[in-house]
């Protein structure tokens, strides 16, 4: 079974990667990936509203070019944007410069929608990501994470998925939720009741547009 925390490893093994933000203050970096499409994304920004939180979304280019004014939305409303690539690539199966064009087209579509000035958050789809590609993307800060809800499991019960998210969170948690259908029975019913039972306890942050200092 997949662990709802990050095993310490793997962010020895990158330590170039955001994998988690420091500790030093009570904050959960909620991020939410897949999106925009109609629905899942509307709920969770109004969960956010009501919580006056920030968050930051991984978008698929794709889905930015078929609902921009949900993607223009987002940023309106205070939140982080990050690419997500266009076509929500797997890295391990695609040639290097296949997958940077696949970002950079991430880029001309989100331009087109309204964004202003360039992303400069990225989160590799799946997790999988070549050093070739890391190393063609370094001018991103390449967003990884703590905790790992499993909100897309549809085989995990909704109960479960809230459960292993609480005990997984900590100060600087980076955690996945993903805006999508698929995802959409599981999300739907952890993230309000997440935020309710964390709130006294966290402030809910997006990530700044660009981590220079990774602890």
């Amino acid at each position: 079974m997949i662990p709802h925390r990050t095993p310490f490893f793997l962010p020895l093994l990158y330590p170039s990667l955001l994998w988690r933000m420091p500790s030093d203050e009570r904050a959960l970096y909620l991020t939410f990936d897949d999106g925009p499409v109609p629905g899942p994304t509307e709920f969770v920004l109004d969960v956010l509203r009501e919580h006056n939180a920030r968050a930051t979304f991984f978008c698929i280019g794709d889905n930015v070019r078929k609902y921009p004014d949900l993607f223009r939305r987002i940023g309106e409303e205070g939140h982080a944007i990050g690419n997500h690539t266009f076509h929500h690539i797997n890295g391990w199966r695609t040639r290097s410069t296949d997958y940077l064009a696949d970002v950079r087209k991430f880029d001309e579509v989100s331009a087109a929608a309204g964004m202003e000035r360039k992303v400069r958050l990225f989160r590799p789809p799946y997790g999988k990501i070549t050093p070739r590609q890391i190393a063609g993307l370094r001018h991103y800060t390449v967003a990884m994470w703590d905790v790992l809800t499993q909100d897309y499991d549809n085989r995990l019960a909704k109960e479960r998925c809230l459960d292993g998210s609480l005990r997984a969170c900590r100060a600087g948690s980076l955690v996945v939720f993903h805006d999508s259908f698929k995802a959409r029975r599981n999300m739907e019913y952890a993230l309000p009741r997440l935020m309710d039972r964390l709130s006294d306890e966290f402030v809910f942050k997006a990530l700044p547009d660009q981590v220079t200092h990774l602890s």
